[in-house]
């Protein structure tokens, strides 16, 4: 529902080619989900565009639960669409949530998302996938507290830690289960989704590289202010937990998804 939008007054991107929209340019914006394009970008808009519900808008940060559907698989829908969109066109990718997206087009997109609450506008427009990827990364890495819990985070690096690869298997199933219902879905979705990242021959992001650029945004710390020696120690320990949670037999996820899962991501 575009509508011609009066001049630009600082520069911003346009949704759909993510190149500026420069100071003093016409544009137009959609009345409903406040999209910004140049003119030439309109026939791009997605359509139907998600009008924004401010009652159901989600929380500016919160906890994973937060943003967590009323029915299981209690993923959030953020999490879902882009996941979905990934796998739709992203996995030809080379470096697929290594490359970095352009950040002001993922801040804005993040935005975008989390104002629409329920009905999420189409990611669809978004010509870079790695803009797509960062949101995901973003919106993970800004929850207020790490998708493996503070209060789970010293159990999973134990677990990690443990030599013997089925006693360290069998000590990570035990602490995935006691995770909250929500972040143990989410946790499962994503894992299921970075094994089919790294069985891409054309994304060259296996397991190793994946677990790095993973183990800060999903393990993070065990509290809100680490101290630097924290951040430290820890970060080698995040992506070894990363990595086994990534060694898990798939039907251990699965089990947590139940036949939803089939509903929630094309295969």
């Amino acid at each position: 529902d575009p509508v011609p939008h009066p001049q630009v007054i600082r520069p911003e991107p346009c949704g759909a080619c993510g190149s500026r929209i420069r100071f003093g340019k016409a544009a137009v914006k959609c009345r409903q989900c406040q999209l910004l394009l140049h003119p030439k970008c309109q026939e791009q808009c997605p359509s139907p565009c998600a009008p924004r519900s401010h009652q159901h808008a989600w929380p500016r940060e919160g906890v994973l639960a937060d943003f967590a559907p009323p029915t299981p698989p209690l993923v959030p829908a953020l999490v879902v669409q882009c996941v979905t969109e990934v796998e739709t066109r992203g996995l030809t990718e080379t470096g697929l949530y290594r490359v970095p997206g352009a950040e002001q087009l993922v801040r804005e997109w993040k935005r975008r998302l989390l104002q629409a609450g329920g009905v999420l506008p189409a990611l669809g427009s978004v010509a870079d996938i790695h803009v797509v990827c960062g949101v995901l990364k973003d919106f993970l890495r800004g929850l207020k507290e790490p998708l493996v819990t503070f209060s789970l985070h010293p159990a999973f690096l134990r677990a990690a830690d443990i030599p013997d690869d089925a006693a360290c298997d069998t000590a990570l199933c035990h602490v995935v289960s006691k995770l909250p219902p929500a972040n143990r879905d989410t946790l499962a979705f994503l894992m299921l989704h970075l094994l089919r990242v790294s069985h891409s021959p054309h994304c060259k992001m296996d397991i190793l590289n994946l677990s790095r650029v993973f183990g800060p945004t999903l393990v993070g710390h065990g509290s809100a202010n680490p101290t630097p020696l924290a951040i430290m120690e820890d970060t080698p320990r995040q992506c070894k937990v990363v990595a086994r949670l990534l060694s898990l037999p798939p039907d251990f996820w699965r089990g947590f998804l139940g036949t939803e899962q089939e509903n929630l991501v094309p295969t």
